[in-house]
């Protein structure tokens, strides 16, 4: 957890900086000619976060409990009722549907809950600070789940509720978040909320991190940033079966097929030096 708190922070700065042009990194622009681009290290280590961001600022953000019809997809597609809790930035204000947000939902790992990035790791005293001190721009964070309330939660039940969880996000979680809250999104119609994807970011831990890699493999038309911590992309295969080649060789397709280089994305993976399961 110490590891996932550590890295969260830095790569959410990086995430929401380079929209904002704040922070260390500039992505680069992909409509620049090559030759043009800046370079940008392809691999190094995080930073730690400063010890006072743990704390409480005096400008603090809210976290609002939201449930939503969603449907069980891994069994018969019967209605169910699912939770996410939304972190709201200091100062959002209902009324003002001018302002608005960039977005970022986040998903728990093995036998995690809704909500659990809010309670855990002084994240959202983490994000308070962010924005009290520009490291980032006031933005709206998630904090999800792939279960739901007829979900079992040992190891290969969790696999498929993941595997399915790009369903819920796409025809239920997203609509109704953005629906509600002031993001840039115009409306919850799948081309508006295409055409925002430059404003939306998703991340996860552990096999929320594979979650993420999927999220990527299925919903990059709709998210530009990805943040997956210590997990790697289970398209093909999974635990024990890992089918690295023919996952990149997908991914570079992917890429290919939806003119990813052209239209912009951003990938930043990152696993802890002393997590046991670096895979």
């Amino acid at each position: 957890m110490k590891f996932m708190r550590k890295l969260f922070t830095a790569v959410t700065a990086i995430f929401f900086g380079l929209s904002s042009g704040c922070g260390a990194i500039e992505e680069i622009s992909l409509t620049q000619p090559k030759a043009e681009l800046p370079t940008i290290e392809q691999s190094g280590m995080s930073k730690s976060v400063p010890e006072d961001y743990f704390s409480s600022c005096e400008h603090s953000g809210t976290v609002t409990e939201i449930t939503y019809n969603s449907k069980d997809y891994v069994r018969d597609e019967s209605d169910v009722t699912k939770t996410a809790y939304v972190y709201l930035p200091y100062g959002y204000d209902e009324n003002d549907t001018e302002t608005r947000y960039n977005i970022c939902y986040l998903m728990h790992g093995w036998g995690g809950h809704a909500g659990e990035y809010f309670q855990y790791a002084n994240i959202t005293e983490m994000l308070d600070n962010m924005i009290e001190n520009g490291d980032i721009p006031p933005t709206i964070f998630v904090s999800a789940t792939f279960y739901n309330e007829n979900s079992q939660t040992d190891f290969s039940s969790s696999v498929a509720e993941f595997r399915q969880f790009h369903r819920d996000f796409e025809e239920n979680l997203m609509p109704t978040v953005e629906g509600q809250f002031h993001t840039y999104a115009k409306s919850t119609s799948p081309d508006d909320l295409k055409a925002s994807r430059d404003h939306r970011a998703f991340g996860g831990f552990s096999l929320g991190a594979v979650t993420t890699w999927l999220q990527f493999c299925y919903d990059s038309n709709y998210i530009r940033y990805f943040l997956p911590m210590s997990g790697s992309c289970w398209y093909y295969g999974g635990y024990g079966d890992f089918q690295i080649e023919k996952n990149v060789d997908f991914i570079e397709q992917l890429v290919k097929e939806n003119q990813l280089d052209e239209r912009g994305y951003f990938i930043y993976h990152g696993v802890g030096t002393n997590d046991t399961v670096k895979y």
